[in-house]
């Protein structure tokens, strides 16, 4: 799936998508709002079950789901299970609709280098290209036509 600033293409289809409000970036840093450019493999993900699923291939969402993303944290930049972390973190069940389908990607992770930016994450968009933190986000139908066709060998191409 290649991404670009002007949206994505994926099996020969043409993709409206959200990227990061500070861009695409080839210098990424927590907190900078940026998508990362390079080569980056879909390694996991999950889905709100009490609206929509079950998911081939994706762990349902619960209230303990959350993912790291304090530099400071030893635990930075990893989805962990716990009812409360001391570090700063982003719950995986969230009460609105982003991550009702959420991807994991590979940016990062799983050996993370503190402050260079945590989760970059595939899921569905707040509004119509409406900018992500550094996330890649799609219209929720579009998301559920890319998750039927995605393969173990599919990466996200973003371009600077």
């Amino acid at each position: 799936m290649v991404i670009t600033r002007w949206g994505a293409r994926f099996r020969g289809r043409r993709i409206p998508c959200a990227i990061g409000r500070g861009g695409i970036t080839t210098d990424k840093r927590e907190g900078d709002g940026a998508s990362p450019a390079g080569i980056w493999r879909l390694v996991g993900g999950m889905y709100r079950a009490d609206r929509g699923g079950p998911i081939a291939g994706l762990a349902a969402a619960g209230p303990v789901d959350i993912w790291t993303d304090d530099p400071k944290d030893p635990l930075y930049n990893r989805h962990l299970r716990l009812r409360a972390h001391p570090f700063s973190h982003e719950r995986l069940r969230r009460p609105d609709r982003l991550y009702d389908i959420v991807l994991f990607s590979d940016w990062n992770w799983p050996k993370a280098t503190p402050g260079r930016g945590s989760a970059i994450f595939v899921h569905v968009w707040r509004h119509p290209r409406f900018p992500t933190a550094g996330c890649i986000a799609f219209a929720r139908p579009d998301l559920e036509w890319i998750l039927a066709r995605l393969k173990p060998d599919t990466r996200l191409f973003i371009l600077a």
